[in-house]
């Protein structure tokens, strides 16, 4: 690596508490503010403000994960006050700091079990939409959920998720339904799961390619990360990615089931091209 960039990063590491501007740090590195700035995400891949906002993030979950308050957790990584923590947690991870805390802590979601033309199926709806979906789940559905809302209420509600279990699945009887999601998930999830939500039916995409939407051609292996992390299955088709080469890759919730909704998906496309 660059070696006054390399400098540059020790320098974060070692004075991020001190919030250092870009003017601090390019002067640091004997550089104009412009020419370090791109130099260093040309290297770095990250400006060096959002590289501090990531070191910042770090410690600041650190605290809120060691049971700090919000307001310390702020002041302990020398930030102003508690706005200023939201702030970043927003613009880092598209959560607030509180959320994060919670890890679903307040959450009421209501838990169903469902029959899909691909076999058993488990949703869960939060007060602001589709939260959670999950195929082949065999254990109990509130388990299920649970591995990703370990502090939310869970509530079994076969009745009341019926509805949106099958406008989950109305594309494969040839309708469109539109449904409201409730996607929690960093900054950089977000921008995958978006990308994921553009790609009409039919089409199957790289981990490359995905990287190539977002406009972070680097990120493949972050990319393969969040698509995995999805916790919508279907409604966000993260069953579409494939690996460089046309192997299938992996699916959270198997081959078999990945194998089947693209097979549906590309007969349907097939029909309406038709």
């Amino acid at each position: 690596m660059d070696q006054q960039i390399a400098r540059s990063i020790d320098h974060l590491y070692a004075h991020w508490e001190e919030q250092p501007t870009l003017d601090d740090l390019a002067s640091e590195a004997g550089l104009a503010p412009h020419h370090f700035q791109r130099r260093f995400k040309a290297r770095c891949g990250l400006s060096p403000k959002r590289f501090l906002q990531a070191l910042t993030l770090d410690q600041a979950r650190r605290a809120l994960e060691d049971g700090a308050s919000v307001l310390d957790a702020a002041l302990d990584v020398g930030l102003s006050g508690p706005s200023r923590l939201h702030d970043l947690f927003v613009a880092a991870e598209a959560v607030t700091p509180g959320d994060f805390k919670a890890k679903g802590g307040g959450l009421v979601l209501r838990v169903g079990a469902h029959q899909s033309p691909f076999g058993p199926v488990v949703i869960a709806l939060s007060a602001n939409g589709l939260a959670w979906l999950g195929f082949g789940t065999e254990a109990d559905p509130l388990d299920a959920v649970a591995e990703d809302y370990p502090l939310a209420q869970l509530v079994r509600d076969d009745m009341g998720t019926r509805e949106a279990a099958a406008r989950a699945f109305a594309w494969a009887r040839g309708a469109e339904e539109p449904m409201r999601l409730d996607l929690r998930g960093t900054g950089f999830q977000l921008q995958v799961w978006r990308a994921l939500l553009s790609l009409p039916m039919g089409k199957t995409v790289s981990y490359g390619d995905v990287a190539q939407r977002i406009d972070q051609p680097r990120a493949v292996r972050a990319v393969a990360n969040a698509v995995g992390a999805n916790r919508v299955a279907l409604v966000i088709p993260c069953h579409r990615v494939i690996r460089e080469g046309g192997a299938l890759g992996g699916y959270r919730w198997g081959g078999d089931c990945k194998r089947r909704l693209l097979a549906a998906e590309n007969a349907l496309s097939a029909a309406a091209a038709a």
